[in-house]
């Protein structure tokens, strides 16, 4: 059995729940990510996420119906400021990453700290 990269069935849990819109128990979000996992894979991986933060649980009969806590982007966000805050020279990763931006991108983000974009 291959064994998965990092976050991957991280990522295709929260993309269930994203896509369902309203909260899902262990055994839903295994039948909708149509993956042959064990259930109790799938809630170990929730639990993981709601003690990160990443998703909401509230209780529904014996188990929890779990539900993101924010969508993709606002986690994007969250994870590139988790690894901003990780290295004491905030200036030279900042600088770093502005100068691996795309035109396209670092016009954009010249807009956002304008204040021109939404």
């Amino acid at each position: 059995m291959e064994r998965r990269p990092s976050g991957e069935l991280e990522s295709t849990i929260l993309a269930a729940l994203w896509a369902a819109g309203a909260p899902l128990t262990a055994g839903q979000v295994q039948g909708a990510i149509g993956l042959e996992l064990a259930r109790t894979t799938v809630t170990t991986i929730l639990s993981r996420l709601h003690e990160k933060g990443t998703v909401a649980r509230t209780r529904s009969g014996r188990g929890f119906a779990y539900t993101p806590t924010e969508d993709a982007a606002g986690l994007t966000a969250r994870r590139m400021h988790s690894e901003l805050r990780k290295d004491e020279d905030r200036g030279t990763v900042l600088a770093r990453f502005v100068s691996q931006l795309s035109d396209e991108d670092e016009w954009l983000l010249r807009e956002l700290l304008d204040g021109e974009a939404g």
